[in-house]
């Protein structure tokens, strides 16, 4: 089903506009009679009955609406230190799709990338927009933001004690740190070329902690993703090792 995002919704009708309507008609060629659904800004989600179209309106019925259960009770922030290239796209959708609720580019001693203000403007925009369609995907309650560039100075003192940075030389393992710290986590990662180790120093003297991901180096578009998704396991948010059934060797799953 077709999911989208509104700041409220009328009942019983519901008149959508804009680019919404526009993608509902010319992109995904949607008929009356079809379903989709809307998030509110309160996280309540809408399901509809397409009544009328056109290119530039959709009417629909509400036929239910409840409280979205799709987002993650654990409330993560992603620092991430800019990466070269297109990575920031990636890590952005794929952070967003994972349950990230807030991600916040960080400018680091060893990033490469090193946009100017106008140049970071239009990458803020891109990147909001990714976010929104990432959201609108994975069916998620809420769009997740994408905040203004940061340094890592003022990002360490905004996380404080939440903050977890991800260090190749070592730390508590991660999955450990996320049950000590909770349900809101600043989860910090560094570019191709890593943290300085006066970085490192600094994020602890905020209240922050070092983790590790085990023995191998992951690239930097790997790491927010292999730590978002041992975070939302640990957290309850991606299934849990009560729910895995095992199947005997060679044997079919069994209850």
């Amino acid at each position: 089903m077709a999911w989208f995002f509104a700041e409220s919704v009328t009942l019983p009708l519901h008149t959508i506009t804009g680019e919404n309507a526009r993608h509902i008609s010319r992109s995904l060629r949607m008929k009356a009679g079809e379903e989709l659904t809307i998030c509110d800004s309160d996280m309540i989600r809408h399901d509809c009955v397409i009544e009328s179209i056109d290119s530039d309106s959709v009417c629909v019925k509400v036929t239910d609406s409840r409280p979205c259960e799709n987002e993650p009770s654990a409330e993560v922030t992603l620092y991430q230190a800019l990466s070269k290239g297109d990575k920031m796209e990636f890590i952005i959708q794929k952070a967003v799709e994972l349950g990230a609720a807030h991600i916040v580019p960080v400018l680091t001693a060893r990033c490469v990338s090193r946009p100017d203000e106008k140049s970071m403007s239009k990458k803020l925009e891109r990147w909001n927009k990714i976010a929104l369609a990432a959201a609108m995907q994975s069916r998620r309650g809420r769009i997740p933001d994408v905040r203004p560039l940061m340094t890592l100075e003022k990002a360490s003192e905004e996380a404080g004690s939440t903050a977890v940075v991800c260090y190749e030389l070592g730390g508590e393992p991660l999955g450990e740190l996320t049950q000590v710290k909770g349900d809101k986590i600043s989860l910090f990662i560094g570019s191709e070329g890593g943290f300085e180790k006066s970085e490192i120093e600094r994020i602890l003297q905020n209240g922050g902690s070092a983790a590790t991901l085990g023995n191998r180096i992951l690239r930097a578009e790997t790491a927010p993703l292999a730590a978002l998704s041992v975070i939302m396991y640990v957290t309850g948010n991606l299934g849990s090792a009560n729910d895995i059934k095992k199947a005997p060797s060679g044997g079919d799953w069994k209850e």
